[in-house]
């Protein structure tokens, strides 16, 4: 299609915008990076937003808002929660919704599906979240901070994708492969960790319920059911029941993810024969001069076309496709503009990189990352267990070991839940997260730019 577009043009004939987008085609992978790139431009803004309010002399008003309550209420049932509590347990269910919808697909059709393609970038992720945990671990062993060994664990798949998308075709596209693999397999480990070590008291009743509710899921699964209505409806109930048990709601979303079917109504060739006679007739139908808003012939098979095209997608790749725009610039960016407001005095920032969690987060993303993706990465190589990706020196793959200390996300996410009530060391958390993420974001950055070569146009 695009050699058509650059044909018309070379023949003077002009190229309207619309036939101009109709020429971009993007694989679905070339798409998922496109938001990721986008994603992360727009949460390092909104980043920088939250860290203006908070040193500013709007602070206490910013602090005022996001502890506002919320309520609903039927009868004598109700729900109350803090704005913040309500981006972190319910716009962040969204989030983790979309991290298992891009986690199923993964092991299913995508880089992780195929085991020579998977061991590099699975254990690469492995080395990536034990080395850091080990280092945060060694600086703050006992007490209180010691809850914090989960937050250096995890890479922020946006803004990693997103710094790496600056550099163009000095990068290989295997390497942003890799580390969207990398990534992808590292949030599976924060979910994990989230759900194992980061839970509160458990109440078994509520939990039970969740249980019978994810059984419903996959019955529905199972059934064939493809309308996502009643899995939003078991879902929603699932998710409150989460919250009731003491396990954080959002594993709700990872859960419903999972239960989403990823099997298509139609096959390929009964799409094709069907697609091929909706066209014939389409163009049967066609009368020259007359717009399609009067031609009902047309119309019906237009719409018989979009019908289709739905039955050949799979639900999960459906979801996954409507729901990333929402969870990229929307979720995240509120998260970030919630929870990335850390107020910062310069004249005791010095005091604050002693801290033992701001220097065990730190340390932790930006040597421990490099550290455990690069040490693990070189050995599973040198076993010949598995091989560097295409086109890519093992420098390039060390840069790119680097981009993943950015932690974000993730990290503030698991600091919240590690410090929640304790308001000096979730700042030292949140604190070290920044700044490890700008030194390694900026470092990887210069890293790639050096050992890459852009590619002759």
């Amino acid at each position: 299609m695009a050699n058509h577009k650059q044909k018309l043009e070379g023949e003077g004939v002009n190229v309207a915008p619309w036939e101009r987008s109709l020429a971009k085609v993007y694989s679905p992978f070339e798409e998922f990076l496109h938001r990721q790139t986008s994603s992360g431009l727009l949460l390092m803004v909104m980043a920088v937003v939250a860290l203006i309010i908070a040193n500013g002399p709007f602070a206490e008003a910013y602090d005022d808002f996001l502890h506002t309550y919320l309520k609903v209420g039927f009868g004598e049932w109700e729900l109350k929660l803090s704005l913040a509590h309500f981006i972190n347990d319910a716009l962040m269910a969204i989030f983790f919704f979309v991290v298992g919808l891009e986690l199923k697909r993964e092991f299913l059709v995508g880089e992780l599906a195929e085991p020579r393609n998977a061991i590099l970038p699975i254990v690469a992720a492995i080395g990536g979240m034990v080395v850091p945990a080990l280092f945060y671990f060694a600086l703050n062993p006992t007490g209180p901070a010691a809850a914090g060994w989960g937050i250096p664990m995890a890479t922020d798949i946006a803004f990693a994708v997103g710094v790496m998308a600056l550099l163009g075709s000095r990068v290989p596209k295997a390497l942003v492969t890799f580390l969207v693999a990398l990534a992808i397999v590292d949030d599976l480990g924060a979910v994990t960790v989230i759900a194992l070590f980061y839970t509160s008291e458990i109440a078994m009743g509520p939990l039970a319920m969740v249980g019978v509710f994810f059984a419903m899921l996959i019955a529905l699964n199972r059934f064939g059911v493809r309308n996502p209505i009643p899995y939003f409806l078991v879902a929603v109930l699932m998710w409150y029941a989460m919250l009731l048990s003491g396990v954080h709601a959002t594993i709700a979303g990872v859960l419903g993810a999972m239960s989403v079917p990823a099997i298509p109504k139609y096959d390929p060739d009964r799409f094709s024969s069907h697609v091929k006679g909706i066209m014939q007739r389409f163009d049967e139908s066609h009368e020259p001069g007359q717009s399609i808003m009067t031609n009902v012939a047309l119309r019906t098979e237009v719409q018989a076309l979009e019908n289709s095209v739905l039955a050949v997608e799979t639900p999960l790749q459906r979801l996954e496709h409507i729901w990333h725009l929402p969870s990229a610039f929307l979720v995240i960016p509120i998260f970030a503009l919630a929870n990335a407001g850390v107020p910062i005095e310069l004249s005791t920032f010095g005091d604050m990189l002693a801290h033992p969690v701001m220097m065990g987060v730190s340390l932790g993303l930006i040597v421990g990352k490099f550290v455990g993706i690069t040490g693990a990465s070189w050995l599973v190589i040198k076993l010949g267990i598995a091989e560097l990706p295409k086109d890519t020196r093992f420098t390039q793959l060390a840069g790119a070991s680097l981009l993943a200390g950015i932690g974000f996300t993730m990290s503030i996410f698991v600091a919240q839940l590690a410090f929640a009530e304790s308001p000096e060391l979730l700042l030292m958390a949140k604190t070290g997260i920044l700044f490890a993420s700008l030194i390694a974001g900026l470092c990887g950055f210069f890293w790639l730019y050096i050992t890459g070569k852009p590619k002759p146009e």
